[in-house]
Formats: C-alpha cells, structure tokens, sequence
C-alpha cells in the first residue's frame, strides 16, 4: 500500500520552497500518494507558482479574505484542514517555514497524532515579536514536529539548544536555491520564454534595465508598517536624488500598510520605478540583473547571494544570521540614514561590492528537495 504524504502551504514563498519537495513526491508515484492542500492565504500570488513549477492543488481551501485577522485565519484553516484528515487518512504531512497556514496544519497534525515533517525547521530570532507573527509559528510547529528539515548547521543548534533531539534534526540546506535554479534554467533554455519574461519587464520599466544599474526593493513586513515604513520610503528617496544614474525598481506589495507610504513618498521620482508584483520568474530574472537588493523579506536573502548580489535587510534582526556570517547579506534596520550611509559604500567602494557578492552562500547546493523525500522514504520504507 503507498504512504500518503500530505504537503500544506498557502502563500507564494512557501509555494516556492515546496515546488521542489512536491515534484520529488509526485515523481514517485509507486511509493507514494501525494496529496497536496493549498489554503490560498495568498491567493493570486500563489497560483501564479502553481502554474510555473506546473502543481496542481487536489484541495484548495480558497481561505483568502480581505481585512480578515490572524485569529480568523488560523481558526479556519485549523478546521479545514482538520476535515480532510478526517476524510484522507494520510500518514504524515509536511509543512513549510513560518506562516499561519503553517501553525494551523502543525496543530491539525498533533491533534489527530500524525508525523509532522518541518522544512525550513530551526531559524529563530528568539523574539516572539520579530518578526511577527512568523516566529511564534515557527516555534510551535517545532514543538509538533517528528522531522526538522534545517538548512543549515546554525538551525541544527538552534533546535538543539531547544532539547529537540539530534537524531530528528537533518541538515538539508534551502529548497528555495532548488527552486531559483530549476526556475531560471527553465527560462535560459526556453528561448521564448525568455523573450516573453524581457518584453514584460519592458513594459513596466522605463530604462534599459539591461545594461544601467538599478537597486531590485522589496519590502512588506508587518513589523515595519508604520513610522519605520515612512523611514524606509525616506532613505529611497534621498538615495535616487544623491544618485541620478542609478535607478531603483520596487514590486509594491498590494498591503494598504505598504501602498499608502511608497506612493506618498516615492510616486513622484523619476529614476524611481514603482511596479506592480511581479510573478516569481520574472522577479528572479530581474534580481539576477540587479545590482544589489534591499529589503525586508525572509527568502530573499538566501537567493540573491546565489545571484551573486549582496542584501541590505532593512530590520533590525533576521533569523539568517548565517548569511550575516557567510557575508553575503548585511542588517540595516529602517532607520533612514544607515540605509543611505550602506547603500553608499556598497555603491562607491568596488571592493566591498567584490566581497559580499563572491561570499559563499550557505543556504544549499540545489538537492534540498531530494534529501527532504529520501529521508521520508526511509523511514516508511526501510
């Protein structure tokens, strides 16, 4: 009889980062059944990865709300996903990172007493509050958890030092550098895909973004909104009018909390290009030709180094202390004038620019998805 592996996400980063664990699953259909539950926190950002890395949903919870709180969403998706264990039976689930959809499906998984697989176990900033509500989730889906799948030898401590057991813990770096190569490969090797993601990138940027520098920002963050947003727009703004050569291209979050500030300040400058979101292939084609990125989100931060671009991370703490380590990216927090003062020496001094975009990026060789499904196997089937 197969096993029945559950795999449960719902936003477009953690899409991302099961695409590589769903397709090892998927392609072993004699061992497994795969049934794989989407929630839809995000719902238009996440089918736009379905359809790229070509996974089909067997259940979509459809959960996405407009102004619905974190209380309203774990309770449903807690209850949902409840209902189709009751329904499937599966023999274990797997679960990605930090998210509600996380917390919800780690909880639904202890209390009908099945095997919780973690991937992306292990990162914390030992702050329940930073970033919110993302590592209180995390936290608790690593109480539940049978497997911790941690990228690096750091998470491994991390959950050790949490007296999970060591013969649970397996370091299998980032699935996200499996996503980001299959996905630009797929895109160097599809000439008219190619074609078809340059001409969209065209059309919402005004400047040959091919040959000028340009700084790719990305920034949403709950903990931001407010007062340190307001920072962060600032700096931006005082950067493209100390530097007219160099543009800066940012993907504004749909967030109100986000929208508001980045059109007040930054709508009106020239060599600032506001754009929509932008679908996970055509982001990562346009960060592999950036000159460096900042921002405040979590995934980006393993990818860009493996690009080759360093990473100013406008918060005050991330749970990626070994890319900090490693060199490749570095903490600016939101104040306006460390952002200017890091931006400045990355751009004027060539060698610091060398250093952090040569350092060895310590998230993974590619192969995280295969390590994650032969782990499991093993297990059902040793």
């Amino acid at each position: 009889m197969k096993v029945k592996v559950m795999i449960v996400f719902g936003t477009r980063p953690e899409a991302i980062k099961m695409a590589p664990v769903c397709k090892q699953f998927l392609d072993d259909s004699e061992n497994f059944e795969t049934i794989i539950l989407v929630t839809a926190q995000h719902r238009e950002m996440l089918d736009q990865v379905l359809e790229i890395f070509e996974i089909n949903p067997d259940i979509d919870l459809d959960l996405m709300q407009d102004n619905q709180n974190l209380s309203d969403l774990t309770a449903h998706v807690l209850a949902k996903i409840n209902s189709h264990i009751n329904k499937i039976k599966p023999d274990c689930i797997l679960v990605h990172g930090d998210t509600t959809t996380t917390l919800a499906a780690s909880m639904a998984a202890f209390y009908n007493n099945l095997p919780l697989g973690h991937v992306e176990a292990g990162l914390r900033t030992n702050n329940l509050l930073a970033p919110y509500p993302e590592e209180f989730n995390r936290q608790i889906a690593s109480k539940i958890s049978k497997w911790h799948f941690a990228p690096t030898d750091l998470s491994k401590k991390n959950l050790l030092e949490e007296r999970i057991s060591n013969e649970n813990i397996f370091i299998v770096g980032n699935t996200v550098i499996d996503a980001l190569h299959w996905v630009l490969s797929s895109i160097d090797e599809n000439k008219e895909k190619k074609k078809e993601i340059e001409g969209l990138i065209d059309s919402k940027l005004s400047f040959n973004w091919r040959d000028t520098n340009f700084i790719l920002i990305t920034g949403h963050r709950r903990e931001n909104f407010g007062r340190n947003f307001e920072e962060i727009c600032e700096a931006i703004s005082l950067l493209s009018d100390k530097y007219n050569d160099l543009h800066f291209v940012y993907p504004v979050h749909l967030n109100p909390n986000v929208q508001k500030p980045v059109n007040k300040i930054l709508g009106e400058k020239n060599n600032i290009h506001l754009i929509d979101p932008l679908e996970y292939e055509s982001f990562v084609f346009l960060m592999r030709n950036s000159y460096l990125v900042l921002t405040d989100s979590g995934g980006i931060q393993e990818e860009a180094p493996s690009l080759g671009k360093p990473v100013l991370v406008m918060r005050d703490v991330t749970e990626r202390p070994e890319a900090i380590k490693a060199g490749t990216v570095k903490l600016v927090g939101s104040d306006k004038n460390k952002i200017v003062s890091e931006v400045d020496k990355l751009y004027s001094d060539r060698e610091l620019y060398k250093k952090m975009s040569t350092a060895h990026n310590p998230f993974g060789d590619g192969y995280s998805g295969k390590k994650i499904y032969e782990i499991i196997k093993e297990y059902f089937y040793e």
